[in-house]
């Protein structure tokens, strides 16, 4: 039996409607405070997809969240982010009886960042790509800053807008958003050990990738191969990988195939096309370009470089 397609909210009204809270007082954006769960909240358990973007801030939450497949249950103090089109539901946690919510939500409809700096910007914020299970955990100071911000963005948006309003908004919410990725930044360099041991075991994904002489038939590893097979989203794999080591999972990547090719450039007779299809590369002088533009050399020249 196939699963139900999820529910698309296509308003941030209908998703007020939804949750039974009071009409927006804009239309394109909304600062919802969570006090109470009723029964028709805990009516969310289905699969949903919003065409608008979600900033939420949870604590005392007893409640599991859901992204895709997986759910998740969380300690409070999580600030989480989705972008329009990711799918997303709440289900009551099985062991909760007297349910409270204390939290934020911020939502914000892609009409309202027209003609703003935020209309593609928004875009160069990764976090919105993670997963739930990769959200952001909050330290107090860093939650009063953020729900200072959520007060100033309500506070405007429900004061008489002019023309001032919404340039005032979309201020408060980059700064939001920088403070964000400046958190996301601390919380890679607070759990160092976590991640230096994520980089090991890409190190070795990557060797055992390599290893095989059939990569013609299997292909080079891609990122959205390596994340699922560390149980992270790509976006945040690369995040956690640049922090910790200073490249990419793609570069992690080009440089274990830069690697391998060396090594059998020098230490073997093969021929540069033989090597280039070892490395499950089509059309040899696609990996001569690459090589040279990692090296500065042709594979020839490197191979000559050693006589």
């Amino acid at each position: 039996m196939k699963n139900a397609s999820p529910f698309r909210v296509q308003s941030i009204s209908e998703l007020h409607r939804l949750r039974k809270f009071p009409p927006p007082m804009h239309p394109s954006i909304s600062v919802l405070e969570l006090t109470a769960v009723n029964e028709e909240f805990l009516e969310v358990s289905k699969s949903m997809v919003f065409d608008f973007y979600v900033i939420a801030l949870k604590r005392n939450f007893n409640l599991n969240l859901k992204y895709g497949q997986h759910r998740y249950d969380f300690d409070e103090g999580v600030l989480y982010f989705m972008s329009p089109g990711q799918v997303f539901g709440m289900g009551e946690d099985a062991a909760g009886d007297g349910n409270e919510v204390r939290g934020w939500m911020l939502l914000v409809h892609p009409d309202f960042l027209w003609n703003t700096s935020l209309a593609k910007g928004i875009k160069k914020y990764e976090y919105f790509g993670y997963s739930v299970n990769e959200a952001l955990f909050l330290s107090d100071k860093e939650e009063a800053i953020i729900v200072g911000i959520l007060q100033n963005i309500q506070q405007e948006y429900q004061g008489n807008m002019d023309k001032f309003s919404q340039q005032i908004i979309i201020n408060h919410l980059e700064a939001l958003l920088n403070y964000a990725d400046r958190f996301y930044n601390r919380q890679f360099l607070t759990r160092k050990i976590a991640n230096h041991q994520v980089a090991a075991r890409l190190d070795e994904l990557l060797n055992e990738a390599f290893s095989n002489t059939d990569l013609m038939s299997t292909g080079i590893p891609t990122v959205q191969q390596i994340a699922d097979k560390l149980h992270l989203s790509r976006n945040y794999l690369s995040s956690l990988l640049m922090i910790a080591t200073g490249r990419n999972t793609q570069q992690h990547i080009q440089d274990k195939l830069i690697a391998v090719a060396k090594e059998r450039i020098s230490t073997t007779t093969l021929s540069v096309s033989e090597i280039a299809y070892e490395l499950g590369f089509e059309h040899p002088q696609s990996f001569s370009r690459i090589f040279k533009a990692k090296t500065g050399m042709s594979p020839l020249a490197f191979r000559e470089s050693f006589h």
